[in-house]
């Protein structure tokens, strides 16, 4: 497999996060395009240089263009970033698939298992594409838009190839934004998937008004809870101490600027949860994501109580007084 030469970059997806990276990519001196489904009025964002929806006080900058076309993206672009949410992953790579030759190279910033099947991202991209492009996440501690805003970020990006981390880790960063490697694809995806179901039980837990004790130990036996799935699945254990790991936790369990703990301090008053999602106006990757982590860790046999936990109010009607009770209650053990 080779990498290929460093050619011009398209980003397939242009809600809140596709279009912040977007934008960091033509910051650090990018050619870069952003594709919009006509949803997303690709002619307006061109036009008014801003996406008014989601990030309305960042502008563009030159080096980025917009293209509703998505073959022509596709076809005139060497590097293929996908940013859509992981319920829409596979549909976006096989409408991506045709328009593909041996010089492109895909990655990713999608978070959460395919809820069907438990598949990680890059086994999706595996089974729709094969394993003959090299390959790549970016994932990390990230608001799209502080992102947007240019204010001082870290991320982390795997990749199948070392060469293809280096190089996208290079083409993303400026003063403001610093991205670091890894060879741990599983180890990056899976913190990106679990850390959005523990921001949903730690903003309940704040809904509830536990106080900070109770938000610190959902934090810490969360990460828990992550890294043993990780492990499981065949991932490297101090990925999760890292920022795709314990800082993704961290930034999406205790900020309100995150839609998964949005959902838990809605879901602690009682409401419902399609009218809170409505209400966001974003999908929240936690709600998928409680599903298709039950499912895994069930497959796996990995003890996940908090994340199943989760599960159970969102899936069959446990009640949270049900949820505290199980979780407290249960058998004294070693921590670790």
């Amino acid at each position: 497999m080779k990498t290929g030469p460093i050619g011009s970059l398209a980003v397939i997806g242009a809600g809140s996060w596709g279009t912040a990276l977007a934008i960091q990519f033509a910051r650090a001196g990018q050619p870069t395009v952003l594709w919009g489904r006509a949803e997303d009025d690709p002619e307006l964002l061109e036009q008014t240089r801003c996406n008014a929806r989601y990030l309305p006080d960042t502008g563009f900058p030159d080096a980025l263009r917009i293209d509703g076309n998505l073959q022509r993206v596709i076809e005139t672009n060497t590097d293929i970033l996908i940013c859509v949410p992981s319920h829409a992953f596979r549909s976006v790579l096989e409408q991506v698939r045709p328009h593909l030759d041996q010089s492109k190279r895909l990655s990713w910033a999608t978070k959460g298992f395919e809820q069907q099947t438990g598949k990680l991202p890059h086994q999706v991209a595996i089974e729709v594409l094969g394993d003959a492009y090299p390959l790549a996440v970016l994932s990390g501690p990230t608001f799209a838009s502080e992102v947007g805003a240019g204010l001082p970020t870290a991320i982390t990006v795997a990749a199948t190839v070392p060469a293809f981390a280096e190089e996208l880790a290079e083409r993303i960063s400026n003063p403001q934004f610093r991205a670091y490697t890894s060879s741990d694809i599983i180890g990056v995806e899976v913190g990106g998937a679990v850390k959005n179901v523990l921001a949903i039980a730690a903003g309940m837990s704040d809904g509830f008004g536990y106080g900070a004790n109770t938000r610190v130990a959902v934090i810490c036996r969360g990460l828990n809870e992550m890294t043993r799935l990780g492990i499981a699945l065949g991932a490297q254990t101090e990925t999760f101490m890292g920022l795709s790991g314990m800082g993704d936790l961290v930034l999406t369990c205790t900020d309100d600027q995150s839609r998964n703990r949005q959902m838990g301090l809605a879901m602690a008053s009682g409401r419902d949860v399609d009218e809170v999602a409505r209400e966001i106006g974003q999908v929240v990757e936690g709600v998928y994501a409680a599903k298709a982590v039950h499912t895994v860790a069930t497959r796996e046999g990995v003890d996940m109580p908090i994340c199943e936990q989760v599960y159970r109010i969102l899936y069959e009607d446990a009640t949270p007084a049900e949820v505290v009770d199980n979780l407290m209650g249960r058998a004294l053990r070693p921590e670790n």
